[in-house]
Parts: C-alpha cells; sequence; structure tokens
C-alpha cells in the first residue's frame, strides 16, 4: 500500500472494518446480477437450445471450482489488491502478473460496458424504440457518466447504495421468477428432443457465457482489506455470494424458458427477461422487469466501477501498469475511476451486446486458468490447497474455452481477432513497460 496517499480525502478507500460481510454478498451479487442474467440468457439459449437453464448449473460448477483459488487465496492474504495481489504472490512483480491481471481488468470493464448496453436495451422496451437505436448506446453512456460520479463521492455511499439495490433487486428477480413459473405451470422436465438438438460443443460454449454471469465473485476479492475479519468473512462472501446467483439465475431462465419458445427467446435476445413477461403479466409484467432490469444494472455498474478502478490504482501503485496523470488533480485512484470509465465508454458506442459479452468471456477464462496454475504450481502448499481441485479447475476452464473458440470462429471470427489483438497488445506492452522500468532503475542507480 502506498501510504503516500494517507492524507488524500480518498484515503478512505483503504478503511479497514468498513464493509460488512453483508455488505461484500451485496457488491458481489450486485455486480453479477446486474450483467448475468438480463443480458446473457438469449444469448446462452442461442448456443445451448433448450437446454439453456441447465448451461447455468454447468455454469456454477465450474464457477465453484474456480472460485476454490479465490476463497483460499483470499483468506490467506486478504487485501485491497485482490487478483492482482494474487497473482503477484504466484508469479512475483513481472509481465504474467502484470498481463493476467490486466486481463481481469478489462474483462471486468468490458462487463461494464455489456450492463451499460444493457441498461440502455431493457429501458427503451417501454417506448416504440429499436434497440438497434443510437438511443440504446446514449443511455449506456449516461449511465456509465453517473456512476463515475456515485464513486467520487466516497465509499460509504456506494456501500449503502449497492445494499439498497441489491436487496431490491435480489427481491424483485425472485419474483419475477415465482410467478412466471406460477403462471407458466411449470413442469421440471427436459424432453429427448431438447437433448438431441443441443450439440456439446454449443452448449459448452454456453457455459463460458454463462460463467460471466457469475465471475462478479472476483469483485469481493479487491475488497479483502476493508471487509470485517477479512480471512474469514472474504471466502464466505464469495461462496454465499455464488449460492445466491445459482438459485436465482435457474429459476429466471426456467421462467423464461416456460414462457417463451426457443425462437422466441433468440428472437429477443438482448431483452430475453422483458418479452418474457409479456405472456405472463401483460403490460404490468413489461414495466416490473423493464424496472428490474434498470436498478439491476445501474447497481451492477455502479460496484464494478468501484472494484475494478481500485484493482487498477493499485497495480499502479505495485508499478505494474503505466500511469500518467493527463493533467488531472487528485489521486491515483480518480484518475483510474476516469480511465474505466472512459473505456466503458468507448466499448459501449462501438460494439454490440453480443460481442462484448465473448471478448469478456475469453479475457476472464485466460486469466482464471493464470491464477490456478500459479497457486498450483507456486502457492499450494503455503495456502494448503488442495491439487486436485486446482487441475479440475484449470481443465474445465480450458474446456469451456475450447468450445467457445470453436463456436466463435465459425459464427464470429472478427470476435477471436479482437482477443488475439487484446491478448497480445497486453502481454507486448506490459514486456516493453516492465523492461524500461528496470532500465530506469539501472540507470538511476
Amino acid at each position: 500500500m502506498d501510504h503516500s496517499h494517507r492524507d488524500h480525502s480518498r484515503s478512505a478507500q483503504y478503511k479497514k472494518n468498513s464493509l460488512t460481510l453483508a455488505g461484500a454478498v451485496a457488491m458481489g451479487t450486485g455486480v453479477m446480477i446486474g450483467a448475468g442474467i438480463l443480458a446473457l440468457t438469449g444469448q446462452i439459449a442461442e448456443l445451448a437450445g433448450s437446454l439453456f437453464p441447465l448451461a447455468f448449473l454447468a455454469a456454477a460448477i465450474v464457477t465453484a471450482f474456480s472460485a476454490y483459488s479465490y476463497v483460499k487465496m483470499s483468506n490467506a492474504y486478504p487485501s485491497a489488491g485482490g487478483i492482482g495481489m494474487f497473482l503477484e504472490k504466484a508469479y512475483g512483480p513481472g509481465v504474467m502478473t502484470a498481463a493476467c491481471a490486466l486481463l481481469m481488468y478489462f474483462s471486468m470493464v468490458i462487463n461494464q460496458s455489456l450492463v451499460a448496453r444493457t441498461f440502455g436495451t431493457y429501458s427503451v422496451q417501454l417506448f416504440d424504440i429499436e434497440p438497434t437505436s443510437w438511443i440504446v448506446t446514449a443511455l449506456g453512456v449516461a449511465l456509465l457518466i453517473f456512476a463515475f460520479l456515485l464513486n467520487i463521492s466516497g465509499n460509504r455511499m456506494i456501500g449503502l447504495f449497492s445494499l439498497i439495490t441489491a436487496s431490491l433487486k435480489i427481491g424483485a428477480i425472485i419474483l419475477f421468477a415465482v410467478g412466471g413459473l406460477w403462471v407458466a405451470d411449470i413442469s421440471f422436465e427436459v424432453s429427448s428432443e431438447s437433448v438431441a438438438e443441443t450439440s456439446v460443443t454449443g452448449f459448452l460454449a454456453a457455459m463460458a457465457l454463462a460463467i460471466l454471469a457469475y465471475k462478479g465473485f472476483t469483485t469481493i476479492t479487491n475488497s479483502g482489506s476493508e471487509i470485517v475479519d477479512p480471512h474469514r468473512n472474504v471466502g464466505r462472501a464469495i461462496i454465499i455470494s455464488i449460492v445466491l446467483c445459482v438459485v436465482i439465475y435457474f429459476l429466471v431462465a426456467m421462467a423464461v424458458a416456460t414462457n417463451l419458445t426457443l425462437p422466441e427467446i433468440i428472437s429477443a435476445k438482448d431483452f430475453a427477461l422483458a418479452e418474457a413477461a409479456r405472456p405472463a403479466f401483460g403490460d404490468y409484467g413489461l414495466w416490473f422487469t423493464v424496472g428490474l432490469a434498470i436498478i439491476a444494472t445501474v447497481s451492477g455498474v455502479i460496484a464494478s466501477v468501484f472494484a475494478v478502478s481500485r484493482m487498477l490504482a493499485m497495480l499502479t501503485e505495485m508499478k505494474l501498469v503505466p500511469h500518467s496523470h493527463f493533467g488531472m488533480p487528485g489521486n491515483i485512484q480518480k484518475h483510474t475511476l476516469v480511465y474505466t470509465v472512459v473505456i466503458a465508454m468507448f466499448l459501449t458506442l462501438f460494439f454490440d451486446l453480443s460481442r462484448i459479452a465473448s471478448l469478456g468471456a475469453i479475457f476472464y477464462l485466460i486469466m482464471d486458468i493464470a491464477v490456478h496454475w500459479g497457486v498450483f504450481r507456486y502457492l499450494r502448499k503455503e495456502i494448503n490447497a488442495n491439487g486436485f481441485v486446482l487441475i479440475s479447475a484449470i481443465i474445465f476452464d480450458v474446456i469451456v474455452l475450447g468450445a467457445f473458440l470453436i463456436v466463435k470462429a465459425q459464427t464470429d471470427i472478427m470476435v477471436i481477432y479482437a482477443a488475439v489483438i487484446g491478448v497480445a497488445f497486453i502481454f507486448i506492452g506490459e514486456k516493453f513497460f516492465l523492461q524500461r522500468q528496470i532500465k530506469g532503475k539501472s540507470h538511476g542507480s
């Protein structure tokens, strides 16, 4: 921790015991439910066919294996650096740590853009406006500006806002799910035709997107130094957040599946929940779902901007990423907030929802594999982690990522080009930056 900022008004950002277990769970679920179920249900159905509710359950199993490394690391080394700190413990302050931490950073910024566009897509459902309209993009950008302004206002405000909105949206989304199932007279049976029409590759690729719906749990690790009793509560907050989301996602997916046919879900890909509310509840259901989407996306973006800007600030203080003030006043935390929101705005303006989600999934899975390998290779004994669970997590990630890349190579090769260029740029850029740092130090001495 760089204590040179201690006297600054933003020093409260790193205040010990300022976040309760409930607050940490609210932040985790706030990020997860923000994008996951609202933006991705239609895309997951497109890949997995009628079995898409099961893709959420299968992704939860992979996420559970994935979460193991983060829970073990958080219990051993709770810090505001989160994943950046975990990677440094495993790989040292080099290219691997910096590049993988930036992959996580960009996957989280991509997630903010995904949620911002989802906010726009659902909001226009109340009016006679096409989802392809420029208004969707404008609303997404406006939400990012609002998130920036709220984050500037301080830690306590964000914690209170996250807690209220998380409680509201969890209650509302359970109401939507149970109501949808009740109206549709639900049966949980899976037909043999559903199984036949779903390819293994498609189902695995759907899991890659569904994993995105759970990855918000990683934001909890970035608050390790502030959570009350962090050695116990960071891990607990992660587990509780994932369990809550598993139940909610499956119920919502079943409610959508019973109220819409598969072609209808795919046709309403980016706003499937709003469409599912029409047959179940009529116009009131549409208003309710759009209101829920607005609460979920607003809270999701705010919680994500809060967590990811802190992570970039920590990487900056660790001298792992380049930093320029660009003439801005204030400390590093404020600057990283600006960078984060500007990048998210750029993505919101120039990428569509499915491409944003695909890029996020690829970046996240690569980083996740690096975390598990680092823990397995260098820290397993130190933190008393089970090698079988770590290797299983890597195998699951590799299978899911491989299937996703195969599907994207057949349907949207541009996503793969963008991902390859992005990963190469991050690794090569970090190599040059860190080499310059070493040269600068040797000249300085």
